[in-house]
């Protein structure tokens, strides 16, 4: 699926939106996969915020010097 596609509706989307560049698409059939995204939403929106420290640990584990990059 592309930017240029449309995602069906599912879980309170609006039907006929443009699918979402950065979502990969999972499944082949377009409800499915709709629906796999909308649990996801749901998740991560149950969730509660990140500390400053867990931040700083994520922002660490991938933001390494070119350094250690080429040495791994």
């Amino acid at each position: 699926m592309s930017a240029a596609t449309t995602a069906p509706a599912a879980g309170g989307d609006t039907p006929g939106r443009p699918a979402r560049a950065d979502q990969p698409v999972r499944f082949d059939d377009p409800a499915r996969n709709a629906a796999y995204w909308a649990r996801i939403r749901r998740i991560v929106d149950q969730a509660p915020p990140l500390t400053d420290d867990q931040r700083a640990h994520i922002r660490a584990a991938f933001h390494q010097p070119e350094t250690r990059r080429a040495a791994a």
